[in-house]
């Protein structure tokens, strides 16, 4: 990264070698300059951009403007690729040295996903004024009005303009909702077709991991939000990626920020504005397209464990496929999915990590969790849209507990097994109106990397 950065700056640097012909830099200034033209090196990095904006500035008698894009980008492959704290520490320096210390700069604009004034990279500089997608600053600057999309529209004698809204519209800057995304939008003007123009141009690698690793809470959120519905949820704006992990409002606010989620209303606390609410959806068809695309990255059949393998199994009744496909993954990924770190709940572990895999699920089924249904609440349930159609399905998740008397994990089997008829969960689906004998209910058991699937036939328990 240090390597490509020292490359960007080399180049930016040459396009300015007209100074060393400047009779305005000293011999040992045009001496300097004529190094960093050969090459910049790590070393050099930290102080380039202002040696350049002094040189500058001494040519032609005006101080500097200066324009940094996306400055969160490489923070985000190094929170990605585990070297944040070097990425921090270079970044930081060239940044002091850039904003902070430079004597030649008028003004500065710099664009990032990430609010700037929490972030450690800026932690020294002063005079810094953050205008975010809540702010009311510049609010129609940011994309076009759908005056003028529709106006453009008109002129080029387009008239799906229902279908244009539901693609490309949803964006809202400060108060200003119906804001539509100017790259998306060119391009369904140059090509008149509906495709997701702006999420193909973009990474969705850290809302994919951020929502894969992510809790129980974060995952059925996530669920409800693929299937058109509204969540309530506090956001934390001010996001700093190394405090991203778990943290559900960090999450939201960084979809807001990135235009994947847009605000629909905001509930103020005057007393405490961290218990603002924020009521969110996605934002448009072309964002949903991007993150049915994150999940199937992320259970695709390219993966060596065939993550998609297992919604098929499910869907299918195959219980032989189910335990292979659990046995496979327990023992292959464990250390990355870990359901004893960071303090985890094993039980949550599983249910979530099931969650994430049948989120594919949810063109034909509700997918539900943690809800009340009978006497309880029920782990998962899948609701088929089309009860005359699709079975439903029932999942409890279970710990083996030796101390109460379970001596193998088909006890537990059985254990979860009663507890979704004894608890009477069912009751949702036939309220659905999916018959009492299309209903399958499943006992996940685990103890460790050991897991165990059974499934109730009738009154009768099955394991593989």
């Amino acid at each position: 990264m240090t390597d490509r950065v020292c490359q960007l700056l080399t180049n930016k640097i040459r396009e300015y070698d007209y100074l060393l012909d400047s009779d305005r830099l000293s011999d040992a200034e045009k001496t300097d300059l004529k190094k960093l033209v050969g090459g910049v090196t790590t070393d050099q990095a930290g102080s380039v951009l202002n040696l350049l904006c002094h040189f500058l500035e001494k040519h032609h008698g005006k101080k500097v403007i200066l324009l940094l894009d996306e400055y969160d980008t490489p923070m985000q492959e190094a929170y990605l690729s585990d070297f944040w704290d070097e990425a921090v520490e270079f970044f930081r320096d060239l940044f002091n040295n850039t904003f902070k210390t430079n004597p030649s700069l008028a003004r500065a604009v710099i664009t990032g996903i990430t609010r700037i004034s929490k972030e450690s990279l800026f932690s020294d500089i002063n005079n810094l004024q953050v205008v975010s997608t809540t702010t009311p600053l510049y609010q129609t600057a940011f994309g076009f009005t759908e005056e003028e999309v529709f106006a453009a529209m008109d002129e080029q004698e387009l008239s799906d303009k229902e279908t244009v809204k539901l693609w490309y519209d949803g964006f809202v800057f400060g108060g200003v909702p119906n804001i539509y995304n100017p790259w998306s939008i060119i391009g369904y003007f140059k090509e008149h077709r509906f495709q997701p123009f702006w999420i193909n141009t973009s990474s969705n690698s850290l809302i994919g991991n951020l929502i894969r690793s992510g809790n129980i809470a974060i995952k059925t959120d996530f669920s409800d939000l693929l299937e058109g519905k509204e969540i309530r949820s506090t956001i934390e704006e001010e996001v700093v990626f190394n405090q991203l992990d778990g943290n559900k409002d960090a999450i939201w606010g960084l979809m807001v920020a990135s235009g994947y989620l847009k605000v629909l209303d905001v509930e103020y606390d005057i007393t405490d504005g961290a218990n603002t609410l924020y009521t969110l959806a996605i934002t448009n068809t072309e964002t949903k397209t991007g993150l049915r695309r994150v999940v199937r990255a992320w259970f695709g059949e390219q993966d060596r464990y065939g993550y998609h393998s297992f919604t098929k199994a499910l869907v299918n009744g195959d219980l032989d496929a189910m335990n292979g496909y659990m046995q496979r993954v327990t023992e292959h990924t464990m250390s990355y999915f870990d359901p004893y770190g960071k303090g985890g709940d094993p039980e949550l572990y599983y249910h979530g990590f099931v969650l994430g895999l049948i989120i594919e699920l949810d063109k034909t089924y509700q997918v539900r969790s943690n809800r009340e249904s009978g006497f309880g609440r029920y782990d998962i349930m899948l609701i088929p849209r089309e009860p005359a159609k699709d079975d439903g399905i029932i999942i409890e998740f279970k710990l083996m507990r030796r101390d109460r008397g379970e001596k193998s994990l088909s006890d537990t089997v059985k254990a979860a097994l009663l507890q979704i008829e004894e608890k009477h969960y069912e009751a949702e689906l036939l309220d659905a109106g999916v018959p009492k004998e299309r209903i399958r209910k499943y006992g996940f058991a685990f103890e460790g990397k050991e897991v165990l699937i059974g499934k109730m036939n009738g009154q009768t328990v099955e394991v593989f």
